[in-house]
């Protein structure tokens, strides 16, 4: 149980966080000398992350499900910015695992994600809203997505410095990403059920305990970073990064 409510935990924050979710998951495990969480706790801590977006942007959600015009047009620009994760995902499925087992790597990409994240202090405050977004942000911020495939990257953290990059307001480009990791977080839940089903083993309560935990902190941490965002930008969160794998790579 206790484990549980720590991965859930640690799902939830790092998940809308930039600080990497698949970085942690991998690296406190390897800090503590312990077992990280199993195929059955990852699938379901998805659920918890997923429903957290969900509620959040239960408006949105909403526009998209009633086929609005602005829920076709933001349903159009999510598909668009979906597609280069899945191709690179599933062309690259082998090489994503392999170094999702090597505690080092992942230290050393955290570290290259904050400064990444740190280095956006210089680029110019945009103004730009979702609504104002083309096609051709959608396809920036999905590469921004897939480059976070790389365990150790952070998924947010890259979406939001290339919707920085591309001129967006920065509490703008926070929610294009965390609408963008919709369809993500319910693909890597969805692949992981699948991979669950194969193996044949069941989900035990205490794993439902650490997906409503994943659920309660995704939603603070959304809430957090979209007031945060404004005032300090990506910087707080890139030294964190840099911090974190410097320990992280030294005792390992």
């Amino acid at each position: 149980m206790l484990d549980a409510v720590l991965w859930g935990l640690i799902q939830g924050l790092t998940e809308f966080l930039p600080i990497s979710s698949s970085g942690h998951l991998v690296l406190v495990p390897a800090v503590l000398g312990r077992d990280g969480p199993d195929l059955a706790t990852s699938a379901v801590l998805h659920l918890g992350t997923l429903a957290a977006v969900l509620v959040y942007f239960r408006a949105e959600v909403g526009e998209v499900l009633r086929l609005t015009d602005p829920g076709k047009r933001l349903l159009r620009l999510l598909i668009i910015g979906t597609i280069p994760a899945a191709v690179l995902g599933f062309a690259f499925k082998n090489g994503f695992e392999w170094l999702n087992e090597r505690p080092t790597a992942v230290a050393i990409a955290l570290i290259l994600t904050g400064l990444a994240l740190f280095a956006t202090r210089w680029i110019p405050r945009g103004r730009r809203a979702i609504p104002d977004s083309s096609d051709w942000d959608a396809t920036t911020l999905g590469f921004g997505q897939a480059l976070a495939l790389i365990p150790g990257v952070s998924r947010s953290g890259a979406t939001i410095a290339t919707g920085l990059a591309r001129g967006f307001d920065r509490a703008e480009a926070a929610r294009f990403s965390f609408l963008l990791g919709i369809p993500a977080i319910a693909g890597a839940g969805l692949l992981e059920f699948i991979d669950l089903a194969n193996d044949g083993r069941g989900v035990t309560s205490a794993t439902w305990v650490g997906m409503a935990v994943a659920a309660l902190a995704g939603y603070a941490a959304i809430a957090l970073l979209l007031r945060l965002i404004e005032r300090a930008g990506l910087a707080p969160f890139g030294i964190y990064c840099v911090g974190f794998g410097t320990i992280a790579l030294i005792l390992i």
